[in-house]
């Protein structure tokens, strides 16, 4: 498929809106690939994308929901009446209908599912939230029974037809519905018809309950390379599956929340063009509590105001100090909240993983600090200072080892997101203390600067 260009593509279904060529705008938006269709349907004012959306028919209108975000088809479905909303959402997977009704007001949902036809496969999904396996999990998949053969599992298939994004898997229940074995189409294929499920079938299972958290999923479908995994109840009875593409989705997710934490914004789906209001309102407490912390710097700064007045050069090389300090602690906050993420760390390698991290940060002060205290000493022609710089890099470079692991992996063990808040504690730990080291070693070395 040739690559389209948006900015042409979107300027000629304007034009031909402009023009009352409905029919020639919505040719064009057809003739796309339904990921290009959805950004260019997004990328429309309201009015556009009401014209259009009420000449696409409803297979097609599914197919465009499912590309589009969340807040997107909030949007685009405000001019749907309940009937057509109600057909959209029986052509829809049913994990990507559930969602949609989840984010609609109840009373709205409540009358959509009212007029679905395929409501039964859409409603058992809405009781999980939306970060668990469960909430994840749609209910289109293939079951059959272990005395099934080959030759009828293929006949089944044939006169199903299966819309299902996983007919590459087909599981293998007993009477109670419960999971038992998976069988991929390779074996169905080149099995004898006689063959029974239960004789190919494959017996070591990978699942995941309703409840597991989505990034657990993620972890598991990596780790043994799934394209698919089944989701089962506590009583291992089969309730859906996960595709490889939602879980392509939460990784997305989980990366974009991860980078936005280690920033302090809360609101993930905060952008540049995001309201003023609501920008301020994810990063505004941020600021504040940055803003204390380093009143806390400030306030150890200000303890030593005789020696910095005394020796006025000491405050050139701080920032130096807490800088670098800062840096390291960074760089540990990125490594832990990464191992955490994909489940590296466990109680038994804390106080390895920490003492590694304080030998760490102390080579890495040796290094850092022997160089600086040299470049100092040449160019300020005081060897004191050198030294004294080069002793609170090497001193600052631990702690930072410490608190860059300790901060992170605090958190995560009283249940909060280990990367939503440590940059503001590492950032405070790590200039007040390097300050004070810095600090203290010119005042005990005071008369050597002077």
């Amino acid at each position: 498929m040739a690559k389209y260009d948006a900015n042409l593509t979107l300027e000629l279904i304007r034009d031909s809106l402009v023009t009352q060529r409905i029919e020639n705008a919505v040719s064009i938006l057809l003739n796309l690939h339904p990921v290009d269709r959805a950004e260019i349907f997004d990328l429309l004012d309201d009015a556009e994308q009401e014209i259009l959306l009420d000449r696409l028919d409803i297979p097609t209108t599914a197919d465009l929901l499912e590309e589009l975000e969340d807040d997107d088809v909030l949007e685009a479905i405000e001019s749907l009446t309940t009937e057509r909303l109600a057909d959209v959402l029986d052509e829809m997977e049913p994990d990507e209908a559930a969602d949609l009704l989840g984010d609609l007001p109840p009373a709205q949902a409540s009358e959509a599912l009212a007029q679905m036809e395929d409501a039964d496969e859409v409603i058992p999904l809405l009781g999980y939230p939306d970060e668990t396996a469960g909430g994840l999990m749609t209910t289109s998949y293939i079951a059959l029974r272990r005395h099934t053969t080959t030759e009828q599992a293929i006949q089944f298939l044939r006169e199903v037809s299966p819309e299902t994004e996983t007919p590459y898997y087909l599981y293998v229940i007993d009477k109670a519905n419960r999971l038992i074995g998976v069988v991929g189409l390779r074996e169905l294929v080149v099995s004898e018809p006689s063959t029974n499920m239960e004789a190919i079938m494959d017996h070591e299972l990978i699942f995941v309950t309703v409840g597991v958290d989505q990034e657990e999923v993620a972890r598991i479908m990596t780790r043994y390379d799934l394209a698919v995994v089944p989701v089962v109840d506590e009583f291992q009875r089969l309730m859906g599956v996960i595709t490889h593409d939602d879980i392509l989705d939460v990784l997305e997710d989980e990366a974009t929340e991860d980078v936005y934490r280690l920033a302090n914004v809360a609101d993930t789906d905060l952008d540049p063009q995001s309201a003023i209001t609501e920008q301020l309102k994810g990063r505004l407490p941020w600021i504040y509590l940055n803003t204390a912390t380093a009143l806390i710097a400030s306030w150890v700064i200000s303890n030593y105001e005789w020696l910095i007045a005394q020796v006025a050069i000491l405050a050139a090389f701080q920032s130096v100090v807490a800088g670098l300090g800062g840096n390291t602690a960074s760089q540990n906050v990125a490594m832990i909240v990464r191992s955490l993420a994909l489940g590296k760390i466990t109680s038994k390698l804390i106080w390895r993983i920490m003492g590694r991290q304080i030998l760490v940060g102390f080579l890495q002060g040796l290094a850092v600090g022997l160089v600086t205290g040299i470049a100092v000493t040449i160019w300020i022609g005081n060897i004191y200072l050198g030294i004294i710089l080069g002793l609170a890099l090497i001193g600052n470079m631990i702690i930072a080892g410490i608190i860059g692991t300790a901060v992170p992996l605090g958190l995560n063990a009283l249940g909060q997101d280990p990367a939503l808040a440590s940059s503001v504690f590492v950032t405070a730990f790590t200039d007040a203390f390097g300050f004070f080291i810095f600090l203290t070693l010119a005042a005990v070395t005071y008369n050597y600067l002077t």
